[in-house]
């Protein structure tokens, strides 16, 4: 049985799951300070898999869909269950009031949408992002209370830096997770607004990389692996920019074994680095204007044992109505082709031996 503690906001998780998806997570309590005893059972482990997606909301003709939350996300549901831990990144925030940033595009959605991506298998979201906090400071109020409220697990916002931070923890089959979601992005103008600080809300910015650092070493000494959940990169840009590379090295240094995240609205490639896993893109998931390019997404399939990624399977998909499918047949063919091309810009290497 998979067991988690520690989340950014809320103090429990959420944690009965569709028989589908087996083992579930349940919860046990957090030792004083809230970190969880390093490898508390000893447990053997064995090989588990992991499954990420990209950039998840519940905007425009996708909000109708959380009527029916058990069925929201759609036919890609049996893929999100059938790994052992799943996670995407919750571009949105979750209030119904407040009013909005001053941005070019504001995403909001109800506390259901937990229900939805707890129905959908997903484990735990990152919600460090530039929509994170979209509705202000009211908003930021009615997402951390929902969190708290739901229990759902969600890394990167928080009441303060030290939740916002603050790892996931969760043991699956006798391997046990640290996850960690920051951004680097926000607007120029909302960098000190949402940005959280010791004695300000807000969320775990990656532009403070000596703090994500620092994180990230702590959560070395706690867990058998280390997964961090990145917002990063540039609109459109199927490449990562020199600053993507230098923080994932960074990252990677300090013993993030997994490095994965979102926000260009395009996939960008993944590959293994001096023993990490990096993935520097999977795109949009769920979001409810794709097309072209943009409707290109895919589940980063990844299997764990310990610490190292032994095998990654990307299995491509396409957005039609806001809604991801996977491919199959030829089309599923020519989109695993593209993903591997698009490895060539990123200096990752397509097996464990030669990275």
């Amino acid at each position: 049985m998979a067991m988690a503690t520690g989340l950014a906001v809320a103090a429990s998780a959420c944690s009965d799951r569709s028989d589908a998806k087996m083992p579930p997570l349940s919860m046990t309590p957090s030792a004083p300070g809230g970190s969880a005893s390093p490898k508390a059972e000893a447990a053997a482990k064995e090989p588990i898999t992991l499954a990420f997606a990209g950039d998840t909301h519940f905007h425009a003709q996708l909000a109708a869909r959380l009527a029916s939350p058990r069925t929201a996300l759609g036919p890609t549901i049996p893929a999100l269950k059938s790994a052992d831990f799943t996670m995407v990144n919750l571009e949105t925030a979750i209030t119904t009031r407040g009013t909005k940033e001053p941005k070019e595009f504001n995403f909001r959605a109800p506390a259901t949408a937990f229900t939805a991506l707890k129905a959908a298998g997903i484990d735990v979201v990152s919600m460090a992002n530039n929509h994170g906090v979209d509705f202000g400071h009211v908003g930021l109020v009615d997402s951390l209370a929902a969190i708290k409220r739901s229990g759902y697990p969600v890394v990167g916002i928080g009441k303060n830096a030290a939740e916002a931070y603050k790892p996931y923890y969760a043991t699956v089959k006798g391997t046990r997770l640290a996850v960690i979601g920051a951004t680097q992005v926000l607007d120029d103008n909302l960098i000190a607004g949402w940005t959280a600080t010791d004695d300000h809300a807000g969320l775990a910015s990656a532009k403070n990389a000596p703090r994500l650092v620092q994180e990230v070493r702590k959560a070395r000494k706690q867990a058998d692996a280390v997964i961090v959940y990145l917002h990063w990169g540039q609109e459109m840009n199927a490449c990562p920019l020199p600053r993507q590379k230098h923080l994932a090295a960074q990252l990677s240094r300090a013993g993030a074994d997994i490095i994965v995240g979102g926000h260009a609205h395009v996939p960008l490639g993944g590959g293994y680095w001096h023993g990490s896993y990096i993935d520097y893109g999977m795109g949009n998931f769920f979001f409810y204007a794709a097309s072209g390019r943009t409707a290109d997404t895919g589940i980063l399939q990844l299997t764990l044992n310990g610490r190292k990624v032994t095998k990654a399977q990307w299995r491509p998909g396409t957005i039609s109505g806001g809604v991801p499918r996977l491919l199959t047949g030829t089309a599923r063919v020519q989109g695993l082709a593209k993903w591997n091309a698009l490895r060539r810009c990123t200096g990752l290497s397509a097996t464990p031996d030669t990275a």
